[in-house]
């Protein structure tokens, strides 16, 4: 305890929090102009019949954008620290870019009204949890755990019913992955939250932060994804 400062215990804890909020308003920022690349070019391919040929109209193309976009992911999060900023923010946007051009098969499915009400019930419902998530001084750590199970077994359904086309297995899927990708908001926003206060270097804190909108950037489309599932009307 400094004594010549009553007030000095609390300052750390001032510090921690300040330190903690920018980091965070780093990662949305991030995370939201991520969301705007790919609802832009989302938008510009459902537009042009001429690149959903391109896309959907060739298998190779299609599952090789989606092979691309995982080894994306997988490329970020083990290189990102090491790359520069620049670098890191070219291969963030270049992954939501990518995500974009596939993510567009929905508009061709689900209509453009039912689309834009599920993106904002799904911005209602991530901005809630992920506040929760902020704010909760519960620890989540567990609920972060069951998620990741639950994770992976949707994944396996999945997979399974790419081959099985069982309607109940698709509802089931479907209702476990809102539940699964609810839970990993607010898991992943206290977790960030946490992160966020041990990162002092402005670079490298800007590196994590793209990170961590990633991280929330496939929480919030995974989320968007099931639940235009059960709001989605389809034309």
């Amino acid at each position: 305890m400094n004594p010549y400062n009553p007030y000095a215990p609390n300052a750390g804890r001032v510090q921690t929090v300040t330190d903690s909020n920018a980091f965070l308003r780093k990662v949305y920022a991030f995370m939201a102009a991520g969301l705007f690349a790919t609802a832009v070019t989302s938008t510009v391919v459902a537009s042009s019949e001429t690149l959903v040929k391109a896309i959907f109209g060739n298998p190779i193309v299609f599952y090789g954008l989606l092979i691309g976009e995982v080894g994306m992911v997988l490329a970020f999060s083990a290189l990102a620290r090491r790359l520069s900023t620049a670098a890191a923010a070219a291969l963030f946007f270049a992954y939501a870019i990518v995500n974009g051009l596939t993510l567009s098969y929905i508009f061709l499915v689900y209509t453009a009204s039912s689309i834009g009400s599920t993106f904002f019930v799904t911005a209602g419902t991530f901005g809630a949890l992920s506040a929760y998530g902020y704010a909760t001084k519960r620890d989540l750590s567990g609920v972060g755990s069951f998620a990741m199970m639950g994770l992976i077994g949707l994944i396996i359904a999945s997979l399974v019913n790419l081959f099985l086309k069982s309607p109940m297995i698709y509802w089931l899927t479907t209702f476990v992955g809102v539940i699964v990708f609810t839970l990993l908001t607010a898991y992943d926003t206290q977790k960030l939250k946490q992160y966020g206060a041990s990162v002092s270097d402005p670079q490298d804190q800007t590196k994590v932060a793209m990170q961590g909108a990633l991280t929330l950037y496939l929480d919030f489309v995974n989320l968007f994804l099931y639940l235009l599932r059960f709001m989605g009307r389809r034309r």
